[in-house]
């Protein structure tokens, strides 16, 4: 009688071991999607903290009355340029007449009829600078055209002159000629220019125009002022003034006031930084039944501490000179959607009527009896942003720590799960190696005995 077994020798399904080990793995499935979930809060934290960052940078810009302080100049830019420093400029007006601009010694060569060919000869340039010292300045054969006399007096950066070749535009035979001038402008720089010293040339190189080196004149208020440059940084305190065109007669003024616009601007910006801080809390904690609120932040008790001590900065009292103030009294105000809003024209007309107020409500007062400063509206925010930023410990940083704790321990389970699940995998497929072998040993003894049955029936049928 036979002996019979399953088609693939134990009958098993040949994936039975792919199939045990999916079977193991759905825990670790579980546990990704619990990391995946932990994952996506971590990122909105990241997006949270990105905000609050922020308005740290728009406390940076506003802290301190320096920082907050903003001028605006008011002047004919046809004729000078002004740069202020905020921190020492104080407002006030002036008036300003340009008569003369500062310049330099220069002097204009005769004329050549191309500027790289024409033969100038070979010799020397000897000037005077505004010290007394004498200089020479030496042309051989080979640099003995305009260009090569502009180069060879270029090179030699401590002689004070430079020189270049222009072409003066008359439309003569002779329009190329070679212009120098002495650094330095003002009476105190003047240079004397003497004959040049060449022989065998084409041409005759000699100076044909000289202009003297001549102070800048000002009337300032009315009276006259001259200075060796174009650049004055000592007529108004904090005020540089580069003078780029004169006309005698033509007054204007010099008018430097605060920039209420300016600074309205920069609050205006750091409002907006801390509503979208606002908003997005809000959108977090905007709830209904069909909310996942775990892969979100809805509801989280950190949401709501930032939420909180926000609000308790506007309702906070600041300390100033005029008394208690709150930052309310500027226009900055809860509407009921929640978020700030400040009343734009309300602030600027405070500006512009009590601008140390503002400052002070905003930055903070100081004392210069007790030499202490009172924190402002500003200091209160910095204190909120710096709490939840702070590294280890901080509002928003501490939870981030957890959550990233939660997602490597997940991680570690994973990876232990996975390094056992490898190993079982292994021995499974070592048993079940062995099984098939058995059986197929089983199977083949069977076959042996089978036959030799056949072989016995037939000899007794012999018989």
């Amino acid at each position: 009688m036979a002996i019979s077994f399953g088609s693939i020798n134990t009958g098993l399904p040949k994936d039975i071991v792919n199939q045990l080990i999916e079977a193991e793995r759905i825990p670790i499935q579980k546990m990704e999607g619990r990391k995946g979930k932990i994952v996506e809060k971590k990122k909105i934290l990241t997006d949270l903290i990105g905000l609050v960052t922020k308005v740290r940078e728009e406390v940076q810009k506003t802290q301190g009355a320096k920082n907050l302080r903003e001028l605006k100049v008011e002047t004919n830019n046809n004729f000078i340029a002004v740069d202020v420093d905020k921190n020492i400029a104080k407002p006030g007006s002036n008036q300003i007449e340009v008569l003369e601009l500062a310049q330099k010694s220069t002097a204009l060569s005769s004329g050549f009829p191309d500027k790289n060919e024409a033969y100038v000869g070979v010799g020397y340039i000897e000037y005077d600078t505004p010290n007394g010292d004498s200089r020479e300045v030496y042309i051989d054969q080979e640099n003995s055209t305009l260009e090569g006399i502009a180069r060879v007096i270029n090179s030699e950066e401590s002689s004070g002159l430079s020189a270049t070749v222009i072409n003066d535009g008359s439309g003569s035979d002779r329009p190329f000629r070679l212009a120098l001038s002495v650094s330095g402008t003002g009476d105190g720089n003047k240079a004397k220019f003497p004959y040049f010293y060449f022989i065998d040339g084409d041409y005759d190189l000699y100076l044909e125009h000289e202009r003297p080196a001549a102070n800048a004149k000002i009337k300032f208020n009315g009276f006259d002022i001259e200075y060796p440059t174009n650049k004055i940084d000592d007529l108004i305190p904090g005020v540089v003034i580069e003078l780029k065109k004169a006309k005698a007669g033509e007054e204007f003024g010099i008018n430097i006031s605060e920039d209420v616009q300016a600074v309205a601007l920069k609050i205006n910006n750091f409002i907006e930084s801390l509503n979208q801080v606002l908003t997005f809390i809000k959108k977090q904690n905007a709830l209904d039944q069909s909310t996942d609120t775990s892969r979100t932040l809805g509801g989280d008790s950190v949401l709501q501490s930032l939420e909180s001590r926000i609000r308790g900065m506007l309702f906070e009292d600041v300390i100033t000179s005029q008394g208690y103030r709150r930052v309310g009294d500027l226009g900055v105000t809860f509407q009921r959607s929640g978020l700030l809003q400040i009343d734009t024209k309300r602030f600027e007309n405070f500006l512009a009527k009590d601008f140390a107020l503002v400052t002070e409500i905003l930055v903070g007062h100081y004392d210069p009896q007790t030499k202490n400063k009172s924190p402002g509206f500003v200091d209160n925010v910095q204190r909120v942003v710096d709490t939840a930023l702070r590294s280890p410990d901080g509002l928003l940083q501490s939870r981030g720590k957890t959550f990233q704790s939660n997602i490597d321990q997940i991680d570690r389970r994973i990876s232990e799960k996975n390094r056992f699940l490898e190993q079982k995998e292994k021995n499974l497929k070592e048993k079940f190696s062995r099984l098939e072998t058995t059986i197929s040993k089983i199977k083949n003894q069977g076959a042996g005995l089978a036959a030799m049955g056949n072989q016995a029936s037939s000899v007794t049928q012999l018989g």
